[in-house]
């Protein structure tokens, strides 16, 4: 499904606020019902039960969750999503830093409308290290 620019930021800044809704089951339902998500090299996440649980996983970690929407770039067949996420690693087990982290979804959608697959990028030695050590004191 092809998709104008206007309905896609429309779809970009509401699928945004889902992530922000602390409500994993409202970001699945972005998704086609056998849609995907891998995040790196994590397991794609392949249905809305999984893209669920990928999503709970985000919300648990940082309970104070927000994500903002930097970009929405369309390439080809694909989408590009830019976002940044900030949030304390509070949940269970957490470190208690705060995080600044920014990456890129591309999202290939179907005929639904809805995302078929997303592959997610973001830098996971950073992540990591704002886990252990919070925000670098230049990105403040």
């Amino acid at each position: 499904m092809k998709l104008d620019f206007a309905q896609l930021h429309d779809f970009a800044t509401r699928y945004t606020a889902a992530w922000c809704s602390r409500n994993p089951e409202s970001v699945a339902a972005f998704f086609s019902p056998n849609g995907s998500l891998k995040i790196n090299d994590d397991s794609r996440a392949v249905g809305r039960a999984a893209l669920t649980e990928a999503a709970r996983g985000f919300m648990t970690a940082f309970p104070d969750l927000t994500l903002f929407m930097d970009d929405l770039n369309p390439d080809g067949l694909r989408v590009e999503f830019h976002w940044t996420l900030e949030g304390t690693h509070s949940g269970p087990g957490g470190t208690g830093h705060k995080v600044s982290l920014s990456g890129f979804e591309e999202w290939k959608f179907a005929e639904d409308g809805l995302i078929e697959d997303s592959l997610g990028h973001f830098d996971t030695a950073d992540y990591l290290h704002q886990l252990q050590h919070g925000i670098p004191e230049s990105a403040k």
